[in-house]
């Protein structure tokens, strides 16, 4: 991120929803909200779209781990979850349109500058924030995500859902395994979903190729990728951090669970992840 400036990559993210809902009719995750927060017409976002074919892997993947997240989430509050902490909250509109928001005590956790940007969005676009979230600006340069939840009134030893998308990437592995320990060592009980990434040197030559591209975009503009995993050596640090219950969807489970796909499929690239503590 540049000082004072929103997350790039959060707007690409916010792009790539609302281009979803556009191109896909919203078929994987419906979002009414997601055109008109990015603030763009439909037909700009078409265009621009369009005119980059290639993105259309992310902006499915985008679909697919949010679909996944809000679908966890719903199961999770019916099993009596009431606190929701979306982590690098970006554009996300889920407390502002989603089923179970009523039921849940919401908090955005976003760096000061990105969160600054979305309420200015909100403001703009007259999306009246409900009374039951509330904004939790931390910049992890002068204070820690603890310290931040616990000035918003996050309660741990209450059952919490953490979503954690497009974040843990950007994260080095020490940062994302603060966060997991911190999560995982909740008093009341807690659920997160985030994504990952197979690591570069495990793709097939062809795939490998496309992941250096992009990941040469993201760095370009002072967000580079930092952080990769082998599914195998990451459930076992889950497990060693308090979660005992792990979901992982790789790109063969994700095609069969949300696509009609008959052809080859990548065995390696990225990954969905939900995971418990109990």
């Amino acid at each position: 991120m540049q000082p004072g400036e929103p997350s790039r990559t959060a707007m690409g993210a916010a792009f790539h929803r609302a281009a979803h809902q556009v191109l896909e009719e919203g078929r994987i995750f419906a979002d009414p909200l997601a055109l008109h927060i990015f603030g763009y017409d439909e037909a700009a976002v078409r265009a621009e779209a369009e005119r980059r074919p290639e993105s259309r892997r992310m902006r499915l993947f985008i679909a697919v781990r949010t679909r996944f997240a809000e679908d966890a989430l719903a199961a999770a509050v019916e099993g009596g979850v009431r606190q929701l902490v979306v982590l690098g909250a970006g554009l996300d509109t889920y407390a502002y349109r989603g089923a179970m928001r009523d039921r849940l005590r919401l908090f955005e956790v976003d760096h000061p500058a990105t969160q600054e940007w979305k309420r200015r969005r909100l403001a703009e676009a007259g999306i009246e924030a409900p009374v039951n979230l509330t904004f939790a600006p931390v910049d992890f340069e002068r204070e820690t995500l603890p310290a931040g939840l616990e000035a918003a009134g996050f309660d741990r030893q209450r059952p919490s859902f953490f979503t954690w998308l497009g974040v843990v990437p950007y994260l080095t592995p020490e940062a994302f395994w603060a966060t997991a320990a911190y999560i995982g060592g909740s008093p009341g009980g807690a659920q997160v979903v985030f994504d990952y990434a197979d690591p570069p040197a495990s793709l097939p030559a062809e795939q490998r190729a496309r992941h250096e591209e992009r990941a040469a975009r993201v760095a370009q503009i002072g967000e580079p990728w930092l952080n990769y995993f082998e599914p195998a050596e990451l459930h076992a640090g889950l497990r060693g951090r308090g979660f005992h219950e792990v979901e992982d969807l790789g790109p063969p489970e994700i095609t069969a669970r949300y696509f009609r796909f008959n052809g080859p499929v990548p065995e390696r690239g990225g990954h969905v992840i939900r995971t418990a503590t109990a």
